[in-house]
Order: structure tokens, then C-alpha cells, then sequence
């Protein structure tokens, strides 16, 4: 949230009064841009296409559209540094937001709970916590790259290293919820 509303205003070639007059402050600017990423990301994760899905397939896949548009949209993983550095302030008072989830956690609700009943996930499993672990295990590497890869002295965000961890990060979480 570090810019300045006149150094916005010049990238776009607009004016302040542009800004203040749509989105009302630097605060209603920045709910908007998060408004629109989520609806980005959310568009992306396609859980129509996971709905009636054999319950292990429709994991992975839900893993891999996440780890995907997390790496198309590295921007996210930023955004999102910035919304919890503010506490949650934007999002807390974006209904936009939280309805976009709506849909997704119905989805994976629906996986799990029939993963279970047909015996191939364990019985505690909960989908908000499924679902907050593939996006740190996507988000991780996005935000640390730069480190990571000095680190290990390698791009860790190479395509064929993303690919690799994407495997990894379903076989993971597929492994965990068949774990008995």
C-alpha cells in the first residue's frame, strides 16, 4: 500500500480527483484492485469443472489451478502481503470478496465429504485447512523465489521446477487426505 495517490495518478495519466472520484480513497482504490485479483484468481480455479469429480481427481486439479494461477499471477501473492500486513482491513469490508468463496468451498466441501464417505480421505479432514495449505504451498515459493534461489543458487521458479513442485504439492495433499 506504499504508493502515493499522485505517483498512481501519473502512471495512468489521470488525475487524483480521477482516483478520489471512483473509488473515494487510496483505501477504496486498493479494495478494488483486490477485488479484481480475487475475481482473477477465482475465474481461474474453474471449481465448476471440479464439480462431480472422482474425489482424488478433483483434489489434484484443484491443486493445479491454484498453483497455476498463483504462478501466472505472482502479483497476487504481493497483494496479498500488503492486505495482511493491514490486518485484513480491505477485505473484511468487501462482501464481493468473501461471496467469491462461496462457490469454491461448496466445491471442496463436496469432494471431501465424498472422499470420506467412500472411504479414501480420513474422517478429520476440514476443507477451510485443505484449502489454506495448497495456497501456502503455492504462495510459498512465489514470495521467497528471490531468497530461495540465492539460497540454493538455482531459480527455484524455473517452468520445469514449478512443474515439479506442483506434482509434489498434489501428491502431498493427496497422500495426507488418504492417510489413515
Amino acid at each position: 500500500m506504499g504508493a502515493r495517490i499522485d505517483k498512481i495518478a501519473n502512471r495512468y495519466g489521470g488525475s487524483k480527483n480521477m482516483i478520489y472520484h471512483y473509488f473515494d480513497s487510496k483505501d477504496g482504490l486498493f479494495t478494488a484492485v483486490l477485488e479484481d485479483m480475487y475475481a482473477t484468481i477465482r475465474d481461474r480455479q474453474r471449481d465448476f469443472e471440479l464439480k462431480g469429480r472422482a474425489p482424488v481427481e478433483g483434489i489434484r486439479a484443484l491443486v493445479q489451478f491454484t498453483v497455476d494461477v498463483f504462478d501466472e499471477h505472482p502479483e497476487f501473492v504481493s497483494l496479498l502481503h500488503s492486505e495482511n500486513i493491514a490486518q485484513g482491513k480491505h477485505i473484511k469490508r468487501s462482501a464481493a470478496i468473501k461471496a467469491m468463496y462461496n462457490p469454491l468451498m461448496e466445491t471442496i466441501d463436496d469432494l471431501v465429504s465424498r472422499g470420506i464417505t467412500m472411504g479414501l480421505f480420513r474422517s478429520d479432514t476440514s476443507s477451510v485447512d485443505l484449502y489454506i495449505c495448497i495456497c501456502a504451498m503455492a504462495a510459498y515459493s512465489i514470495s521467497n523465489r528471490y531468497t530461495l534461489s540465492a539460497i540454493f543458487g538455482t531459480d527455484i521458479y524455473a517452468p520445469k521446477r514449478r512443474n515439479m513442485r506442483r506434482r509434489q504439492i498434489s501428491d502431498m495433499l493427496v497422500g495426507y487426505l488418504q492417510y489413515k
